[in-house]
């Protein structure tokens, strides 16, 4: 056994040597570094297995050569979009071809035919964004629209909520281009039946396969087989195996069948036939613009169930169904949580029914008898409709699903077994009541939701798959299912497809006479067995290679924040199941992952990052398994924007992550100066406001800012802030305004100095206390620390612990909602709200949250003091001005901006619009640093900097940020101000 072990890892290190070579033979980029193995090693999946490398081909004959080294090698070729699979199908040990870096690009559009040409590294949500403008769109939609990629959609025969209307992927493949198993080219499309007879005539591997489906599909045995097999052939949704069953219904099979086309059978075979460069999609007309989404709230889930029956009737375009599990973790969830709006108490499960007609009556007077009807019944007790941009948000809710049940916390969650099953929705209430029965015998409870109208629910039994017992269960709750769904003659997979998870149960499903027509299809297109082999045939059993190895006790490691509330660090990393969020582009919008939309590389994700934080925290045989290296990197280029703390359903709080790895890294290898000096840049800039002029020489002065600036590792072309004249706490003690007055002030209001507007922003400041006196409120600056927000975006959080803890101790007893603390700078004062709970010492925590609940941004308190009416629009001018507002990345995730919004337009004729950038990329000290300056620019100029550029002169520019306002500067030399100096600026007689 030793010696096969040794020679295995010998044979697979000769493997990577000449994979590494290989890179002279190709354009695109081949990593064989452990980092990049192992970020690949899973998808959204429960499964894990190493490859031997990832590459990143340019082109197609890039692919042409990876498929005569796979030949020369005897390896395979993993194709891989997104990573957004849930059966495990882009997880093997070959070489993972990821396409989504370079093979991005849409060829043609026609726009007349309805017809758009595009490579397989398309997102589907940037390809209907193009199309939107001819009036057109792609049908399917997967709640992975965001990021998911029309080759995987085209591998995995995705669908979506619409799938009601719009079916599934294969039905819109018009035709693909292709590389078969020996390097050569083909195009498959529809033939006519002399077309299909002649390509069996040629005497090439693309002949062999016309031959093969013809010798299949013409004997009366296996058509038999086939018919009596498969699915029902009224269930839509069937995804299992290869689709033999829909060629048999074409020409020359069938009478008066469709065309031949093998797009058909490429659709659903998970890249295990062909590796796809090409795809060519029907599109279809815009659905009416008048839409709107009646939430039906139900007591329990049958009932749910029971009420589809009846919204079918009324003709839907989609009805998707949340159980209470679903609704109860939206709670949790920053962004989710907003978008409970039509939520009413804690239902047993929600409909969505959807529809699309030409009037708003129409859809008003469907929802009517609907209603009527379900009421009757006894189903259903509040039935909101929404419509607009709402309709987006609930979608919103709808779609986060799958990474909202990750936050459960401890180790037994909802996991991807049954999710992909589909019966008929008329016995869907009978095969969920038998399903329930065989789950109770096993003591286990589950979440249901999903497209209930397809008779497809996402049935997520909750096991622990750290115990052994459990993972055995796996396999008996899959194959007691397999045996259940056979029964309904439905599905085992709907939409998901098999990969690793159901390719063992297929023989079971479709029969064994069936399965043996794919393998001898699989043989013949693929006889090496090159492309992702162990999918759809000779699959192994779907509880091995899973993600977690099993009866090891859990690593507890010794932290400084407290990550209690998800059972440890470790458990928090492990929510990331990979769904993939974070791989939305600028096109999509949002502020999750900045650098990835700047890079378009996998190793920029949060997923990314989670995956190499799981695997070196877990596996480290360190005593400090923080002291790793390959960590370090694969956290350099997070911003620590906290985009994913709020837009990641799983609630990934990577910036928190990152610091408290930075501190157990600094502890075994020591504090770089710059990184010190960053962090204690308040205590320099304390000591240089004794002479602040001679400081601001040596840092304004070219010559000595450029010594400076090289000894610490800034880039050359960013300027080092200066300080102001005095400081904000000098100035309001010698300038107290209504400190002489009492009566008539509406309030006292605690300012936080923090250390930009105490130091650098002072004039924000003055005119923030100016602003606050003026409108009637007395304002004192309390005894306070700085923030320690450079310590906490530094790593250095142990000297950050100690200043929350003081901080909170001075303000617990003195900061209340009649007498708030506000801040100026949103990093600063959210610090209060998002790190301080986590991070004081235990006896403290009560205390900081209430604390965080009284922490206020300036314009907060302004929109509640205006919604009690102390503050109102007569106070300031009437003056007409446009503002662009740049929102502050950590306000955007921990709060939001539309408070900002609200204040700006206090004064009558001032509209504000809000610039749909995600991070401006200075991001702290990050883009300072001398070698994320041209990352840093970049993600500024995804959105922020051509908006700002397009901004006439009159137009103001607002950002509450001070590096928002310097990156801006830098970026476009426009001057962005803070939101108290516009506001200011519009006082009357100020």
């Amino acid at each position: 056994m030793k010696f096969a072990a040794y020679s295995f890892f010998m044979i697979t290190n000769s493997i990577q040597q000449k994979l590494e070579k290989l890179q002279e033979r190709i354009k695109g980029d081949v990593f064989t570094a452990e980092t990049w193995r192992l970020m690949y090693a899973t998808d959204a999946s429960a499964y894990r297995k190493l490859p031997l490398g990832v590459v990143r081909p340019k082109d197609a004959s890039d692919i042409k050569t990876l498929i005569s080294f796979a030949h020369d090698e005897k390896t395979s070729l993993i194709p891989r979009t997104a990573g957004t699979s849930l059966a495990g199908q882009v997880v093997g040990g070959g070489i993972v071809v990821d396409v989504s870096k370079y093979m991005t690009n849409i060829l043609e559009i026609n726009a007349e035919e309805h017809w758009i040409r595009v490579q397989p590294g398309v997102v589907l949500d940037e390809l209907n964004k193009k199309v939107q403008p001819y009036g057109l769109f792609f049908g399917p939609e997967t709640s992975t629209s965001s990021r998911c990629m029309i080759g995987g959609m085209v591998g995995n025969n995705s669908c979506g909520a619409h799938s009601l209307i719009y079916g599934s992927t294969r039905e819109h493949v018009l035709s693909i281009k292709a590389i078969l198993s020996d390097g050569s080219e083909a195009e498959f499309k529809s033939l006519t039946k002399k077309e299909f007879l002649a390509k069996g005539q040629e005497n090439t591997l693309e002949g062999h396969i016309y031959q093969n489906i013809n010798a299949i599909l013409s004997n009366p045995e296996n058509q038999q087989e086939i018919r009596e097999q498969f699915p029902d052939k009224n269930i839509p949704r069937r995804n299992m195996g290869y689709a033999i069953d829909l060629l048999l219904e074409s020409e020359p099979f069938a009478d008066e069948g469709k065309p031949f086309n093998f797009c058909t059978l490429l659709a659903g075979s998970e890249g295990t036939l062909a590796f796809t460069t090409e795809i060519k999609l029907h599109l279809l007309p815009l659905p009416p613009k008048e839409k709107a989404l009646i939430c039906v709230h139900h007591h329990n889930l049958e009932e749910a169930l029971k009420a589809n029956l009846i919204a079918l009737k009324y003709q839907p375009g989609s009805v998707e169904l949340m159980d209470d599990v679903i609704m109860e973790c939206t709670k949790s969830n920053i962004e989710q949580n907003r978008n409970r709006f039509f939520v009413k108490g804690d239902p047993g499960a929600i409909l969505i029914v959807e529809f699309a007609r030409n009037s708003k009556e129409e859809i008003l007077d469907i929802a009517k008898k609907m209603e009527a009807e379900m009421r009757q019944a006894g189903y259903g007790y509040h039935f909101p409709i929404v419509f607009g941009s709402d309709c987006a948000r609930v979608w919103a809710l709808r779609k986060a699903g799958l990474g909202l049940l990750s936050n459960i916390p401890g180790d037994a969650r909802p996991v991807a077994v049954t999710e992909d099953t589909a019966v008929h929705p008329e016995v869907l209430p009978e095969y969920i009541a038998e399903f329930k029965t065989m789950l109770d015998s096993h003591g286990l409870s589950c979440v249901y939701y999903a497209h209930v109208a397809t008779g497809e629910l996402h049935l997520r039994p909750v096991l622990n798959l750290k115990d052994p017992k459990h993972v055995e269960l796996f396999h008996t709750v899959a194959l007691e299912t397999a045996r259940l769904v056979k029964k309904y003659r439905g599905s085992l997979s709907g939409e998901h497809g098999d990969g690793r998870l159901r390719g063992e149960f297929i023989p079971l499903m479709l029969g064994e006479h069936n399965y043996r027509l794919f393998k001898d299809i699989k043989a013949t297109w693929d006889a090496q067995n090159i492309f992702n082999p162990g999918k759809i045939v000779d699959t192994p059993a779907m509880n091995t290679s899973l993600r977690y190895r099993t009866g090891e006790p859990f690593r507890n490691l010794k932290t400084i924040f407290d990550f209690s509330k998800s059972g440890g660090m470790l458990r928090a990393i492990e929510s990331c199941n990979g769904s993939a969020d974070c791989r939305k582009s600028a096109i999509m919008g949002g502020t999750m992952c900045p650098s990835f939309m700047a890079t378009l590389d996998e190793n920029a994700t949060t997923r990314a990052r989670a995956n190499i934080l799981r695997e070196f925290l877990t596996n480290s045989t360190k005593t400090n398994p923080f002291d790793h290296k390959e960590i370090y990197s694969i956290l350099d280029l997070c911003l620590s924007c906290k985009g994913c703390k709020a837009e990641c359903p799983s609630n990934i709080d990577m910036a928190k992550y990152k610091a408290e790895f930075l501190q157990h890294y600094y502890d075994a290898n020591g504090i770089p100066l710059r990184t010190r000096l960053i962090a204690y840049i308040t205590k320099i800039n304390s000591l240089g406001s004794i002479l602040p002029s001679v400081f601001n020489f040596f840092v304004e002065n070219k010559f000595t800012s450029g010594i400076l600036k090289k000894m610490l590792g800034f880039a050359p072309k960013r300027s080092i802030p200066a300080l102001y004249k005095f400081t904000l706490r000098s100035w309001l003690k010698k300038n107290t305004p209504n400190a002489e007055y009492t009566e008539g002030l509406k309030g006292k209001v605690y300012l936080f100095a923090d250390e930009f507007s105490n130091y650098n922003d002072t004039g924000i400041g003055i005119k923030a206390v100016k602003l606050l006196s003026q409108l009637g409120y007395r304002v004192e600056i309390p005894k306070h620390g700085e923030s320690g927000r450079t310590y906490i975006s530094k790593g250095l959080i142990r000297t950050a612990q100690k200043i929350a803890n003081r901080n909170v101790s001075l303000l617990k007893d003195l900061i209340s909602d009649e007498t708030p603390l506000i801040g100026i700078e949103p990093s600063a004062i959210l610090s209060f709200r998002d790190e301080y709970p986590e991070l004081v010492k235990p006896e403290l925590r009560e205390a900081a949250v209430k604390l965080s609940q009284n922490a206020l941004l300036f314009d907060e308190f302004i929109v509640r003091e205006a919604e009690k009416g102390n503050i109102s629009a007569k106070q300031f001018t009437s003056e007409t001005k446009t503002i662009k507002l740049h929102g502050h990345c950590q306000q955007k995730s921990v709060a939001t901006t539309e408070t900002t919004k609200k204040m700006l337009t206090l004064p009558t004729n001032y509209t504000v619009e809000e610039i749909k950038s995600g991070c401006c990329g200075m991001a702290g000290s990050f883009g300072y640093e001398k070698e994320h300056y041209e990352l840093s620019m970049k993600v500024g100029e995804l959105v922020l900097f051509p908006e700002i550029r397009k901004a006439a002169d009159d137009i103001l520019i607002a950002a509450p940020g001070t590096s928002c306002r310097h990156q801006i500067f830098d970026g476009t030399h426009r001057k962005a101000l803070h939101p108290v100096e516009i506001l200011f600026d519009a006082l009357k007689g100020k």
